[in-house]
């Protein structure tokens, strides 16, 4: 029997890949397609709700999905840590959680291997880009980044001069610059400074192709799984591989 498959932020960008995904995909089918106007009771009978819609909307859909029944696969940005702890601290037993904050593979090696990264550079800033229809920034790719490499550290990171606004939104003591432009799908790159060198770690999305592996893990892992993964990492078992940051 097939996945039924919700979709929440339907329209958006994700959301039409999202469904063209589910369409090609032996095993998925889709539920519903739900849009801002939509009711939340549209996703009712569902196995998965896949939300990549905004934050505001997202916070509310995820635990009523739980609440009934259905596991979630998260690709909305805005999903901090505190906002994470919260949903996962009322996850039913028989429930599961996905966060991915990006669903390319390349991108979430290019984090990971920031987060090792980071335990040997004590200078380290994030420039991020996007199209620029993309609502918030940073984006959530960048913030769990920084996320990364600040819990791989034994000594928190001191950026200086962050009270100057053009020095960026400090997220766990890393500065991350966004940038908004035309004809960008997704960037990111990761710099490193140390005495006499710099590192830089770069991942840059070509197109939403980059997605389609990601989205049909992440799905997977949400039926098969139980509590709360965060990351595209977790999914794949990278943690163990790198060590978890």
């Amino acid at each position: 029997m097939d996945t039924q498959v919700a979709v929440l932020g339907a329209s958006g960008r994700m959301g039409s890949l999202l469904g063209r995904v589910i369409d090609s995909t032996d095993g998925l089918a889709l539920h519903a397609a739900l849009t801002s106007s939509s009711s939340l009771e549209e996703m009712l009978g569902a196995d998965v709700l896949v939300d990549v819609s905004r934050i505001e909307a997202s916070e509310v859909a995820v635990p009523f999905a739980l609440e009934h029944g259905i596991d979630v696969v998260v690709g909305t940005s805005g999903w901090d840590e505190r906002r994470i702890t919260q949903v996962s601290e009322a996850v039913p037993a028989d429930r599961a959680v996905v966060f991915v904050p990006n669903f390319s593979l390349g991108s979430v090696l290019g984090t990971a291997l920031a987060s090792v990264a980071g335990r040997f550079f004590d200078s380290v800033e994030i420039l991020e880009a996007h199209h620029d229809k993309k609502i918030d920034s940073p984006s959530g790719t960048a913030v769990r980044t920084a996320e990364r490499i600040a819990a791989s550290r034994d000594e928190p990171l001191l950026a200086p001069n962050v009270e100057q606004e053009a020095r960026g939104q400090l997220v766990a003591g890393v500065p991350i610059h966004s940038m908004r432009l035309r004809g960008v799908v997704a960037d990111q790159q990761v710099v490193f400074g140390g005495e006499g060198e710099v590192l830089t770690i770069r991942h840059e999305t070509i197109s939403q192709d980059a997605y389609v592996r990601g989205i049909r893990l992440a799905i997977a892992h949400a039926v098969s799984s139980r509590g709360t993964t965060v990351g595209l990492d977790g999914v794949l078992g990278l943690d163990g591989l790198l060590g978890r940051a």
